[in-house]
């Protein structure tokens, strides 16, 4: 639901393994920063992943940021892809190697099923490598269907994901 002034608050998920992914995802949190009619208000620690789905190709790097926007989420999630087209971003194969990806996890706690858009985005509360550092920034932060992200952690102790840098969370 959005504030007084009209704005939402949004959670958006990054992730690299190619070309230096920890410096992508550090300068794509800078630019999410400097986003239009959007605000930075929180972002989590850098931490490295396994792959999913596709396991021969480097582990990634992830973070989450959350922000204040009155983007709609469609707006938002065009202003994801161009960030992702800035960092080099093709898709050639589905859970393949990438500069950047770029995911809305949540808005507000609306549920969204339209072309090309889900939120809550499909399979984040089976992802340590997105809850560990969603929960870092609001443990408390509501998934749609599946309750509080601090409550879906533990379930996911099975996966290692690794703090690799704490600086400006």
């Amino acid at each position: 639901m959005p504030d007084r002034a009209g704005y939402h608050t949004a959670y958006v998920g990054l992730g690299s393994n190619i070309d230096d992914p920890a410096n992508q995802v550090t300068r794509a949190i800078a630019q999410l920063a400097r986003m239009p009619h959007s605000r930075l208000t929180a972002r989590s620690a850098l931490y490295e992943s396994a792959p999913v789905g596709k396991l021969d190709q480097p582990a990634f790097v992830n973070a989450v940021a959350m922000l204040s926007t009155s983007l709609s989420p469609v707006e938002l999630l065009q202003a994801l892809l161009d960030i992702e087209a800035l960092h080099g971003r093709v898709r050639i194969e589905r859970n393949g190697p990438r500069t950047l990806d770029l995911d809305l996890l949540l808005y507000d706690e609306q549920i969204i099923h339209q072309p090309g858009l889900d939120v809550p985005h499909p399979r984040m509360h089976e992802r340590a490598f997105v809850l560990i550092p969603l929960s870092e920034i609001n443990p408390a932060a509501i998934i749609p269907g599946r309750g509080a992200v601090a409550a879906l952690v533990p379930a996911l102790s099975n996966q290692s994901v690794t703090l690799i840098d704490a600086t400006e969370s």
